[in-house]
């Protein structure tokens, strides 16, 4: 595979910081306060596991959090009430303790509001801003948005879902959805598109998704790959979930030399060495 060098450089927003990610990804560190994520090292519900945690990624070297309080596949009701009480006061503890980003894995606009007023500068949304007041509250907080893929919404099983052509599909949605958060008053350098692996996705469409990321990085704004540990690998490649470290770094190399230039991971140190090596290859070529 042929590395992928945009036509023009990326450049990222996230709060106040501003990021040159032409040749150079960013690496997302994956904090759950879940009681049912599917990846169990990333299940740290217990406030002092989940800061152990956060201290861990950020000695490995991320460059941003992301914080979710509700897994995204099928599972026990999670009520608004419940998801602002897991997340807020880890969003606002965190930004006490790190001087680094922080994104709220959210599709609830309440949810996201709540957190950016506390600091967070991210609203990751696997939902494809199905809230109507998503975007809105993006906008006043001044926050940089995600736009993700997704067949149908989040925590409904899809499973048989049918594309024409997966890639081509993803990539206009993406781009409409780029379109609505541009009209909505983002800034172009706060708006992040990702093709939603195994979201209403067969095993093969991902590993498709993640063969053709160049064609979504051709869209021009920074591209986010989250392949960590996910369903896909272990089924392509008969894997438990505890066995995926291996492949969850192969697929973030092979994103990465696809263009995509923010890359969520439960392996922040692995990660970070794959980015590094792959960034100094780049930056020899540029």
């Amino acid at each position: 595979m042929k590395l992928f060098y945009p036509a023009r450089p990326i450049a990222l927003a996230l709060g106040s910081a501003h990021y040159d990610v032409t040749t150079r990804a960013l690496v997302m560190g994956i904090m759950n306060r879940t009681k049912d994520s599917f990846f169990g090292p990333a299940a740290t519900y217990n406030l002092d596991a989940f800061f152990t945690r956060a201290d861990q990624l950020v000695s490995d070297g991320a460059d941003l959090l992301d914080v979710g309080g509700v897994k995204a596949g099928p599972g026990d009701d999670v009520t608004e009430a419940e998801e602002l009480d897991r997340v807020v006061p880890v969003i606002e503890e965190l930004r006490r303790r790190f001087d680094l980003p922080l994104s709220i894995d959210t599709w609830r606009a309440s949810v996201a509001g709540a957190c950016f007023n506390v600091g967070a500068c991210v609203g990751n949304d696997i939902s494809g801003f199905a809230d109507p007041d998503y975007l809105a509250v993006a906008a006043r907080a001044g926050a940089t948005v995600v736009a993700t893929h997704i067949r149908l919404r989040p925590r409904v099983a899809d499973p048989n879902p049918h594309y024409d052509n997966v890639t081509e599909t993803v990539r206009d949605f993406l781009v409409e959805r780029r379109q609505r958060a541009l009209d909505a008053g983002i800034a172009d350098e706060r708006i992040i598109l990702d093709a939603g692996l195994d979201l209403g996705k067969t095993a093969a469409h991902s590993l498709q998704l993640l063969r053709d990321s160049s064609v979504l990085a051709a869209l021009g704004s920074p591209l986010l790959l989250s392949a960590s540990n996910k369903t896909f690998l272990g089924v392509m490649f008969d894997l438990a979930v505890t066995q995926r470290r291996e492949a969850s770094l192969g697929a973030a190399a092979l994103g990465i030399a696809g263009g995509c230039r923010i890359v969520r991971v439960h392996d922040v140190a692995g990660s970070v060495r794959v980015r590094d090596t792959l960034s100094r290859i780049m930056e020899a070529r540029s």
